[in-house]
């Protein structure tokens, strides 16, 4: 029997169209696993209904679990241990969801013949009696409990005496930040000149609107222009108890406080994409729980990774992650407290400023991408068998190209996702985005990618001054900077001639007056080749000459191989078998390049030298859990201890890696190469030492670096086209499949 490749996990949840927070949760966890391990799971949601509230899916499920029917606890008992396809029952699991059935819970659980987790969405302290038997029961009959909250955990743990080995912590999934015009968001929402105040949910008591309403005249008398945004409908069980009458008492309050022009109530479901824009323009966060006890929130986590500034009341999730560079807590209905922090945070631009960028890099880890890894490590230990993980591979996305160039060209840094413009420009990063939309447009063919090859050419040939050499840097308006007079810019030298090479290697594809251009570059700069002695440097001319059919430079490759060739008998041996005595960045355009010399002059030792020096490359980088390139932490010595130290890794020299692979893996195929080309791929989506992606799937961006515990969240050009330089080559070894068991709920309505 062949085994079966992908593993099948049931979801027993509530879903959409169900307005509450553990479908909204569900949702995107399922999402979030589809999108990242789609090759890897099977998912079966399984809706939890009752009587009165039978309700109709986005996706086809053969099965319900009704908890007003005890019969169904049965039937769905016999289709979970009859199937030979399911290997892992995953619960959501509240104890308001059961009704009345909680025993009759208990006792399906444990008749399960699969392993279970159960998601503890509440967890309560200092529990009674019966609700210690319960909690007790349930964790009996599962393999794994998981919280969202470490004071969970410890409650679980001691208050409940539940083994922590079955305890797991994986925080509520948080949305990443689109890279939106939030001009174009306040005008959309009628909110330009406001600063906005919001809380989002499904409206209840328990929100404790009220509070802030009584604040709003003190924070009004500072910032006339404030308005509070309500937004939500009434949750739908108090909806049909007693029907508007709360949010009619909230009116009542607006008129009583006479604040009617700073309040708004956006009465009706938020997508994803609105709740995520008026986020994104929401100056300060309300969130105002009266509830002690909530274990957690999904509205906190989601305003939080959206980068608002928050006043919050001290439930005990936000004890935990609410620290005091990322906003204020306050006592419990506490208006004058609420009034106090609002104005102190209202009136700093700077700390406004501040809070944002750090919301956003604290919470980077709890993303939804991220999310799915950790349930995947969890799915693995269980129900893995030591396989290995395949990864889904992100469609191409040039959205953030596209943002950071300009006229000019593109942008060097970001400040997160938006261009920074006062970083200016580099001939560096031109360079490399000529070469990746080159690709592009070789596997696309499409159109619009001529005018950003224009672009980025046209800079190279501002960058060229009349010697044939070229500067690296130009500031914003596009004037050469001092910066040229002081760095060696060699290795920027080499990037262009790289670049030119690539384009003219392509010319049937495109149009004759680029290549026309490139070719009068090229011919200006090769006065230069043999006068640069940057060992990357003479790389990447290597890599750019090897792609020109014309044999006219083919003569100035050889020597230029030699020169590389003779370093590398200089510093090889007793182990070390390199050019320098050191291992820096972007190590492997070096091997690649003496391959490309020998696949341009036939010569053998060429050939001999680049396996060699690339074989004892990849026996420092490569590892059986994945890549872990040389760090500019502290790079590696001839001689000296391997520094070990975490973080410092760049994208850039994973993107040479695979590059690298690529090259070798077509002229041999070597498997070992693939295999490794593949995973080194993994790395940006979370095959690395802190187990988080490093490519931005919602910005189309890849973030700058991968630190000892964090990843830098900023989006600069370099790391972007690394990133995309290496998406680009796994077309060629990822089979396209169509999916259609690919689970998929339309974007949700989301009120917590």
């Amino acid at each position: 029997m062949t085994p079966r490749t992908k593993r099948e996990i049931v979801f027993l949840s509530t879903f959409p169209p169900r307005a509450c927070g553990i479908a909204t949760y569900t949702t995107d966890l399922m999402t979030a696993i589809s999108n990242q391990f789609l090759q890897t799971y099977s998912q079966v949601p399984i809706p939890i209904e009752n009587d009165d509230e039978r309700l109709s899916y986005d996706f086809v499920s053969d099965h319900v679990l009704n908890v007003s029917d005890d019969d169904s606890f049965g039937i769905l008992l016999t289709y979970l241990n009859r199937s030979d396809k399911i290997d892992l029952v995953f619960v959501q699991h509240e104890f308001g969801l059961f009704r009345g059935q909680n025993e009759r819970f208990h006792e399906w659980l444990t008749q399960i013949e699969k392993q279970v987790i159960v998601t503890f969405h509440t967890v309560l302290p200092c529990p009674e009696e019966k609700l210690f038997k319960e909690v007790n029961a349930i964790a009996e009959a599962c393999a794994k409990l998981v919280v969202m909250t470490y004071h969970s955990a410890h409650i679980l743990t001691s208050d409940y005496q539940i083994n922590p080995d079955k305890v797991i912590v994986i925080q509520h999934g948080t949305h990443l930040t689109p890279a939106t015009d939030k001009n174009e968001i306040r005008e959309r929402f009628d909110l330009k000149g406001r600063k906005v105040l919001s809380t989002f949910g499904l409206l209840g008591p328990g929100k404790s609107i009220e509070t802030t309403l009584e604040a709003l005249p003190k924070i009004i008398e500072k910032a006339p222009e404030v308005i509070f945004l309500i937004l939500g409908v009434t949750h739908p069980t108090l909806f049909q108890s007693e029907g508007e009458r709360y949010r009619l008492v909230l009116e009542e309050l607006v008129d009583t406080y006479g604040i009617a022009e700073n309040v708004r109530f956006v009465n009706h479901f938020l997508s994803t994409e609105d709740l995520l824009s008026y986020l994104l323009v929401t100056d300060i966060y309300l969130f105002t729980s009266n509830d002690p006890l909530q274990a957690v929130s999904g509205t906190f986590s989601y305003a939080l990774s959206s980068g608002c500034p928050i006043v919050s009341t001290p439930i005990p999730h936000v004890c935990e992650v609410l620290k005091e560079d990322m906003g204020i807590i306050i006592d419990f209905n506490a208006p004058l407290q609420l009034a106090s922090a609002v104005n102190q945070i209202l009136d700093d631009t700077i700390r406004l400023d501040s809070i944002r960028h750090i919301n956003i890099q604290k919470t980077v880890a709890t993303s939804w991408p991220n999310a799915a890894i950790a349930h995947m490590e969890l799915f693995e230990d269980l129900i893995g068998g030591g396989r290995k993980v395949v990864y889904s591979l992100p469609p191409v996305n040039l959205d953030h190209v596209l943002r950071m160039t300009t006229d000019i060209g593109m942008v060097q840094f970001a400040d997160i996702s938006s261009p920074d413009l006062e970083s200016g420009y580099a001939l560096d990063d031109n360079a490399r985005a000529l070469i990746a939309i080159l690709h592009h447009y070789k596997s696309y063919q499409a159109y619009e990618d001529l005018a950003l090859i224009q672009t980025y050419l046209y800079f190279i040939a501002r960058c060229m001054q009349e010697d044939g050499t070229f500067l690296n840097y130009m500031d914003k308006q596009g004037r050469f900077t001092e910066q040229n007079g002081q760095e060696n810019l060699e290795d920027a030298n080499g990037r262009a001639i790289w670049a030119l090479g690539e384009l003219l290697g392509m010319a049937p594809l495109l149009p004759e007056a680029f290549t026309k251009i490139a070719g009068d570059l090229m011919e200006r700069a090769s006065v230069n080749f043999l006068r640069y002695y940057s060992t990357r440097s003479m790389a990447f001319i290597m890599k750019g000459l090897s792609c020109v059919a014309d044999r006219s430079y083919h003569a100035q490759l050889d020597i230029l191989a030699a020169r590389l060739a003779a370093m590398f008998g200089h510093e090889s041996g007793d182990g070390w078998h390199w050019y320098e005595p050191y291992l820096t960045y972007g190590n492997s355009c070096i091997p690649e390049a003496m391959l490309c010399a020998y696949e341009v002059t036939g010569k053998p030792e060429y050939k001999v030298i680049a396996y060699k020096s690339f074989e004892f490359l990849l026996s420092q980088v490569m590892a059986d859990d994945g890549i872990h390139v040389v760090t500019n932490k502290g790079w590696a010595h001839r001689g000296k201890p391997r520094n070990d130290s975490k973080g410092g890794e760049q994208p850039i020299d994973v993107a040479y890696t695979i590059i690298a692979l690529d090259r070798f893996y077509r002229i041999d195929h070597d498997d070992r190469y693939r295999e490794m080309l593949v995973t080194s791929f993994e790395w940006f989506l979370g095959r690395n030492h802190i187990r988080q992606h490093i490519y931005n799937p919602v910005t189309g961006g890849c973030f700058d670096g991968l630190e000892e515990k964090v990843v830098n969240i900023n989006q600069g050009a370099e790391s972007t086209l690394s990133y995309l330089m290496a998406r680009l080559i796994m077309d060629g070894y990822i089979q396209k499949k169509k999916t259609p068991e690919n689970f998929c709920i339309n974007p949700l309505n989301i009120n917590y």
